[in-house]
Order: C-alpha cells, then structure tokens, then sequence
C-alpha cells in the first residue's frame, strides 16, 4: 500500500497450520495435488448432528514445542496462533530480538476465540450439562483467558516480543483478511515498522455444529466426507467446517530490500464493506463485494484487467457462491470470464475467522510457485457459476497480481490485492 508516508507493504514471513498438515511447506503441498483434508469429525460424537463431517488439524502441541504451562494456558485456537506465528517468524528471517519492540505489533483475527476451551469447560463445570448451578472449581485456572479473545494477541505478542500495537480483530468470516489489512494500515500510516498479523480459529465443537445445523448452512453429505465440500457444484448444499491458523511478518518494502529478505508478495490494496442487510443473507447482485474490490484495486493503482487469480470466498452455499459470481462480474466487467478463480475451502474447509489469513497463505504461494489451485469436488458446474473455478486440478499459471475475498455473516464483505512489487511499479 502507499499512502501519505509513502509506505509500502510486504510479506516476509508465512506460517500455517491448516487441516492436511502444519506448516506452509504441507499445507501448499496439499493445495496444488489437489487433495482434500474433509472427514468425519473425531473430536466428538457427531451422529447426533445433520453435518457430521469437518476439516480437522492433526495437532500435536507439544511435538510442535509448546510447554506443559502454555499448553494448560491456552485454547487450542491460541496454541495455532502461537505455533503458526513462531513459523512465520523463522521463515522471515528478521532477528526480532534487534527490532525496536515498541514498534513491532500483533494483529490476530478470530471469528469465535476460545470456543473448543469454553465447550470443553463448561461441560466440566457443569457435569455435561447436569448441574444448573455449576461448581467453578473445576475450571481450568485460566479460565479467564478462554473468555477474552484478546488473549490471543496477548499470546503472539510475548511470544514475538512485540510491545506496540496488539489487537484482536473480530468480524466473523472476514476476520484473518481484515486482520491483515489492519496491519498492513499500521505499517503504511508509520504506526509500525514490523507487524505479526493473522488469524486462527478452533470451532469444531458441538455448540459450533449445533449452530451450523440449525440454519442449514453447513453440508449434510456425510456419506463421503472427502467429497463433501463442493464450491460451485450443482450438487453443494453447504460448507464443511474447518479449523486451523496462518500468520504473516509484515514489514516496509525498502527494509525488507536493504535486509535482503525475500518477498512474497505486496499487499497493494485493501477494502472492507457491510451490506447493512441481514445477519446472514445476502443480496444476489454482489454490489457489497464488488465495491470492496473495485476500491481494493483502486488503492493498488491496478485495473481490472491486471489481476491473474482470484481466490474466491467459495465456501460452498448456493447463496454465497452467487452472490460472489456476481460481485466479480459486477466489479471486473469482461475480465471476471478470463481470470482464473477457485476455492481452497474444497480442500480444507471453512475456518470461520481464520480461513481468511488461510487464503492469503495460499494466494501468496500461488504467486510463489506460479501455480492455481484448483476447487476439488467441482465436477457437476451450476449453471449460474458460470466463470472459470480451476475445477479438480491445479493449474501452471503466470500469477503476478491476486485478488483474495471474505464475505462474512454479519454483512462483512472484504477484499484484498497482493502484488508483485515489481509489477505494480510497472
């Protein structure tokens, strides 16, 4: 982004944990094979439940160097933030232990905080649900924590060292785009120098399901759990839920050139709407959506035209899907029929807040690799999706310039542009 202090902003460092596997090495692996990581949830009994299928991590924390204490501390979505940022730490390069620490922030985004601790717990306290009254001396000690989202930045911050801005974004399913996007702007407005930013969700618990289920959002293709997800399929009836956590380093461009350090990619526009609608409808004509990216490529200084992929929302609703086919048609023109488009959540669901930041991983290695990855399960189009979605197979694609969107319930609708720096000079 530039801006009156002439800043732009740059990934330097991706960490992921993500179902199919932890680390941004796996997780990228798994994305352009084209393999999904759906099945049926194992964290509970789901048979109760209309969708019993989810997209789960396999997580060790201990094995992935969390301590006894940090692991009694935190939720298991706090565990993601931590491990997923000391990843993206590593691979940046930058000695935090040199940086001025008032001037390196945190901004993690989270949909639902603690959901699994507070699940777990109140089952504990209240003897599943047979006291009424329920005895708090079988809470865990840090209770406390798994009530206040923020916790999670608190968490990165000690991990990082970071004492400057720390923050918890909270929008729902366009909290880890928003996340970034806020650290981006405090990178640009000369709040920050170095910002750790992401997002990280834990929802696979029966509180969540039973949510899920009662407005029909989530699929009920239970009977094939690794087909289950299906952006942009005639067949589709809803998402698949997910878990998991992606954090980036953030840092100013010429820094990051006088370093050395390897960039991945510009974030070169950014924009967030509400369609002040519906908590969880949306109007089919996409006008929401379209505005956040018409302004997030206006902030970029790119046309339409410029753009080479576009991750999609695709979480696999027939309302969703739509409304985001016509948002990019109402904001790219012509272009929205010769661009590349796909849904990574056919491989690893939809985790709420995180998936977000999970996408912004996964765009910025499309751009790594110059690979598209494809939309799984996509084998019977709908007819009124009707754009190019990668079906089934990864595709070998030039990929300078990425558009990533989130549309969340609430009404948020966000848009983010990530760039070559060199292209976007051009």
């Amino acid at each position: 982004m530039s801006g009156p202090y002439g800043r732009r902003v740059v990934i330097t460092g991706i960490g992921v944990t993500a179902p199919g596997g932890v680390g941004a090495k796996n997780f990228w692996s798994l994305l352009s094979d084209g393999h999904t990581a759906t099945r049926r949830i194992s964290f509970f009994d789901s048979s109760p439940f209309r969708s019993q299928v989810a997209a789960e991590v396999d997580f060790d924390a201990e094995l992935l160097g969390l301590g006894a204490q940090e692991i009694r501390r935190m939720d298991r979505a706090a565990q993601f933030a931590v491990v997923t940022a000391r990843e993206a730490v590593a691979d940046s390069g930058l000695e935090f232990d040199a940086l001025a620490p008032h001037r390196t922030g945190v901004t993690i985004g989270s949909a639902v905080g603690a959901t699994m601790g507070l699940d777990e717990e109140y089952r504990t306290v209240s003897d599943s649900g047979r006291l009424e009254l329920v005895d708090h001396a079988y809470a865990v000690p840090h209770l406390y924590n798994y009530m206040v989202p923020s916790s999670f930045a608190a968490e990165v911050a000690w991990a990082v060292g970071a004492e400057g801005p720390a923050t918890v974004i909270s929008t729902g399913c366009t909290s880890g785009l928003d996340a970034v996007g806020y650290a981006a702007e405090l990178i640009r407005e000369g709040s920050a120098d170095v910002m750790v930013a992401g997002a990280a969700d834990a929802p696979i618990s029966p509180i969540t399901v039973a949510c899920f289920d009662a407005i029909k959002a989530t699929t009920s293709h239970n009977d094939d759990p690794q087909h289950a997800s299906r952006p942009f399929d005639g067949t589709r009836n809803g998402f698949v839920l997910g878990e998991g956590s992606a954090v980036f380093v953030l840092e100013e461009l010429d820094s990051a050139r006088r370093r050395g350090a390897h960039v991945y990619a510009e974030i070169a526009g950014y924009a967030t709407r509400s369609n002040a609608f519906h908590m969880t409808g949306l109007r089919p004509d996409g006008r929401e959506m379209a505005e956040a990216i018409r302004v997030a490529l206006d902030e970029a200084r790119l046309a339409p035209q410029a753009l080479d992929y576009i991750n999609a929302h695709g979480s696999g609703t027939k309302q969703n899907d739509r409304h985001e086919t016509a948002a990019f048609k109402r904001s790219l023109g012509e272009h929205a029929y010769a661009v590349p488009v796909s849904s990574i959540k056919s491989m690893v669901g939809h985790s709420l807040g995180a998936i977000g930041s999970i996408e912004i991983a996964a765009s910025a290695l499309a751009m790594e690799n110059h690979v598209v990855p494809p939309t799984a399960n996509l084998h019977t189009p709908d007819p009124e999706c009707d754009l190019d979605y990668v079906p089934l197979t990864a595709r070998d694609w030039r990929t300078d310039t990425v558009l990533t969107v989130g549309s969340g319930f609430g009404g948020f609708q966000s848009a983010m542009v990530l760039a070559r720096p060199d292209r976007r000079a051009a």
